[in-house]
């Protein structure tokens, strides 16, 4: 028996008793966007996950193919009516049992999905405010930079965001250099010089990450160098902004007393919708 919210029930009625993701965060995760059927950029994401799997020590199963898993999250996409664009999050987590040290490395997983407004990717031309989160730091280590579902840290930092009339935070490494934002990598624009922190600094490898490293350095005059950012380098700076996979790129407009332009980050946009398209 269980205790559920002041009720005594049967242990077998809460399906998360044994769950490991619920119990000990021992899941990784990969959320996608799909566009007409098609999930974009699918091979980033399926080569993601299988490395994450492989560093928490999971065992992958043999029918885990890419054209497998594709089918897995298009399937459910079709089931549930969307026909133009969705966000599709995929989750695998260790099988019940032990408790710190599992009793099995074998896996299973969850997809879910909904509709999504827009199929190409857009920004609003709107203040977008941010500001550094110091309560806790991202620690510099591999684990950091793959998706488990150990993300108490970006929901603190989302807490003060909300709280502080932000739009979002930008997050510290254990060394106190910008790593990253709550959802997503951080890009600043300085002069002609584009600089995001490299995967070693403890920032998440991101999928949209690398496709805007790709696009910006096939623009004449733009210097693309993964360096590290100090919180003082944004008071400098001539853009912010940050991707992720689902929104695409979002333009910082202020942080402090600073406000940014868009010029950048409104160029790659266009260039990122054109290779989708």
């Amino acid at each position: 028996m269980i205790n559920f919210n002041g009720a005594i029930v049967a242990e077998d009625a809460n399906i998360l008793t044994g769950n490991r993701a619920f119990l000990y965060a021992d899941a990784v995760f990969e959320t996608v966007k799909i566009v007409d059927s098609k999930i974009l950029f699918l091979e980033d994401h399926y080569f993601r996950l299988m490395a994450s799997m492989r560093v928490v020590r999971m065992e992958i199963p043999m029918n885990f193919t890419m054209e497998y898993l594709e089918e897995q999250i298009l399937s459910l996409v079709a089931k549930i009516g969307v026909s133009g664009s969705a966000r599709a999050r995929i989750t695998v987590f260790r099988n019940d049992g032990g408790y710190y040290l599992p009793k099995t490395q074998t896996v299973s997983f969850l997809v879910h999905a909904i509709a999504l407004e827009n199929t190409l990717y857009s920004f609003d031309q709107k203040k977008y405010e941010v500001d550094l989160y110091k309560d806790f730091y991202v620690t510099k280590q591999l684990l950091s930079s793959i998706k488990t579902t150990n993300r108490i840290l970006n929901i603190t930092a989302s807490i003060f965001a909300d709280e502080n009339g932000l739009d979002n935070c930008l997050l510290l490494n254990d060394t106190k250099n910008v790593v990253e934002a709550i959802q997503g990598n951080i890009f600043m624009l300085m002069g002609n010089k584009l600089i995001t922190p490299p995967v070693s600094e403890g920032c998440l490898n991101g999928v949209m990450r690398k496709q805007i490293l790709e696009l910006a350095r096939k623009i004449e005059g733009i210097e693309v160098v993964e360096d590290v950012i100090s919180p003082f380098d944004l008071q400098k700076a001539d853009e912010l902004f940050v991707t992720n996979v689902i929104k695409g790129i979002q333009p910082i407009t202020k942080y402090r007393k600073k406000e940014f332009v868009v010029a950048l980050a409104a160029e790659l946009l266009q260039k990122l919708n054109n290779d989708i398209a």
